[in-house]
């Protein structure tokens, strides 16, 4: 884990990078510094079973777009404004809004994370040890959404 900064903030620690089903249900999940851009670490979520990628900007990158082109998934990713771009943004803001529902939910994980669980910030030093308790956090995360179904069964 490293330091980072944002705007005149400066951060510690690191990123949860989570591939979800469109049930919301957590498939895969990588951890990073939080230094490390977003794309970089696509193919390790990609699975192989995906027909579609939703993905916020930190994703839009043409990096990205060749690798889902060459693996037959079509993209979805959150399309961002380039520095200069003076055309097109009403039909990049309809883009993105029309795609915000679905990729809402992979962020329910993390809200289960936060407010079920109570996860606020990271407790140990070093990604090991922080990544292994996110990965517990995230199956039991599954469990949590998954709970009407289990119980009915």
């Amino acid at each position: 884990m490293s330091s980072t900064k944002k705007g005149n903030q400066w951060y510690f620690g690191m990123k949860a990078h989570v591939a979800t089903d469109l049930q919301g249900i957590v498939q895969a999940v990588d951890f990073t510094a939080a230094k490390v851009p977003d794309h970089q670490r696509l193919e390790g979520l990609l699975t192989g079973e995906e027909s579609v990628v939703l993905a916020d900007r930190g994703y839009d990158y043409p990096q990205v777009h060749d690798t889902l082109v060459a693996r037959g998934i079509r993209n979805a990713v959150a399309r961002r404004r380039y520095p200069g771009q003076k055309t097109g943004l009403a039909a990049l803001k309809r883009y993105n809004r029309a795609i915000a529902r679905i990729r809402a939910r992979g962020e329910h994980a993390f809200r289960v994370l936060k407010c079920q669980f109570g996860y606020q910030r990271t407790r140990y030093r070093g990604l090991a040890k922080n990544g292994a308790q996110l990965t517990t956090l995230f199956a039991l995360a599954n469990l949590y959404m998954l709970r009407r179904y289990l119980l009915a069964a």
